[in-house]
């Protein structure tokens, strides 16, 4: 496979968009921090079905990091990165740095009120606020047709996808199955802060959420006890939990009574590293 371009400055991405539209091409765009792992090759093949141009940047954010998080530390190859993007078949790789998509000056940003709250949204406070605003730019680069997501970041996907239909920004937002290891545990570039033991723990996430599930066919509705199973889990394994919690798929409001479709979602610290996961009912 041929290399893809990498852009590293916001007009170089716009004239990329608009050559492309004016050729009459659908450009489908996968945004990542980078440190690519399986799950996002997925994603990128799924872009790679729906569009003729397939873009994917690779920007960690820092607008969505609070001041106790990793980003100074999270994780980076850009090397490998360009090689899985290769592989995959993506045609220009977007890698600016934190000068151009936050130039001196900079002072607006996005806020989808309602779904940022609770979640992940209240545990870090700001950090949706930070995901809506680089998306936002990314979607006003690259006018993309579609922009492919995991489900892993569930309520990330849904603050997305109100914020393409909310600003009529004409872009199809698709969620993508979660990918996972060979003992379950969701992929995610996090997942290589798991020292030692750490990495047998984490299975605990997903242990708890198929405990649920598996309540949830058999019959149980009553959240106590769904939200029960992934805790006992969580305890069993040593995972500090953040939060556990049953909600409406797409609006994220807390449910009184398990329903198919329903999202269980789940955030738990092993050691220092905070990971998440989610399942659907059904």
């Amino acid at each position: 496979m041929a290399a893809p371009a990498v852009l590293t400055t916001a007009r170089e991405a716009a004239d990329i968009a608009e050559a492309t539209r004016r050729a009459g091409r659908r450009l489908s765009l996968v945004p990542t921090m980078g440190y690519l792992h399986a799950g996002h090759v997925r994603l990128m093949a799924e872009a790679r079905a729906r569009a003729d141009v397939v873009a994917v940047s690779i920007f960690v954010n820092p607008t969505q990091f609070g001041p106790a998080e990793d980003l100074s530390r999270y994780p980076s190859d850009f090397a490998g990165d360009l090689a899985a993007c290769a592989q995959a078949g993506v045609d220009v790789v977007f890698h600016p740095d934190v000068q151009q998509m936050y130039p001196a000056g900079h002072q607006t940003s996005v806020e989808v009120a309602e779904l940022s709250r609770g979640l992940c949204g209240e545990r870090r406070p700001g950090h949706f606020r930070g995901v809506a605003t680089v998306v936002a730019q990314l979607f006003s680069l690259f006018r993309p047709h579609t922009a492919i997501f995991g489900e892993k970041d569930y309520q990330q996907l849904q603050v997305v996808r109100r914020l393409s239909t909310d600003l009529h920004l004409g872009v199809e937002v698709v969620g993508m199955p979660i990918l996972r290891e060979a003992d379950g545990l969701a992929m995610s570039s996090r997942n290589a802060y798991l020292k030692g033991a750490e990495r047998t723990r984490a299975r605990a996430l997903f242990m708890g959420l198929e405990a649920a599930r598996v309540r949830f066919r058999e019959g149980t509705v009553e959240p106590a006890l769904l939200l029960g199973a992934v805790r006992e889990a969580l305890r069993a394994a040593d995972v500090r939990e953040d939060y556990v919690a049953l909600v409406d798929p797409d609006t994220l409001v807390p449910l009184a009574r398990a329903v198919p479709r329903a999202r269980l979602l789940v955030a738990g610290f092993v050691g220092a590293t905070r990971l998440i996961d989610n399942v659907e009912l059904g």
